[in-house]
């Protein structure tokens, strides 16, 4: 029974679900940028481009054929478009994630201490001080 007693305290730690809401958001946040992407940031680009769609970029490497039986046997395709697309949803979630890194680093950030007044002469240098003084009499 104690290891499962262990994965119990282990599973209900507050680190562990913590995490698990995280997973969520990322996911629900990794659906956002996809539509950002998809529907709002390419089309005016692919607009820009000659009205391309980016998902409709591929490069072929083998033409659709059919066998001899009347099957079809699909293109063999290079996504183009869609690795650009994949490529702009991450640089987004990329610089969304720096910000919060950022702005959590300056919460937890600890106020940099007043400089100090320069410490006090030690004894010896103060007498040796008072006796200088006092010979310049």
């Amino acid at each position: 029974m104690g290891m499962i007693n262990e994965f119990k305290e282990f599973a209900m730690r507050g680190n562990v679900i913590d995490l698990a809401v995280g997973v969520v958001i990322g996911a629900a946040f990794g659906r956002i940028v996809t539509s950002l992407v998809d529907n709002i940031i390419m089309p005016p680009i692919g607009l820009l481009m000659g009205g391309v769609d980016f998902a409709d970029i591929v490069w072929t490497l083998r033409e659709a054929t059919v066998d001899a039986a009347g099957e079809e046997i699909p293109a063999v395709v290079i996504g183009i478009g869609e690795f650009v697309n994949t490529l702009v949803q991450f640089v987004i979630v990329a610089f969304a994630i720096f910000l919060l890194v950022k702005a959590i680093n300056r919460m937890h950030r600890k106020p940099e201490a007043a400089p100090e007044a320069p410490a006090a002469p030690p004894e010896d240098i103060v007498l040796l001080r008072e006796i200088r003084d006092s010979l310049k009499r």
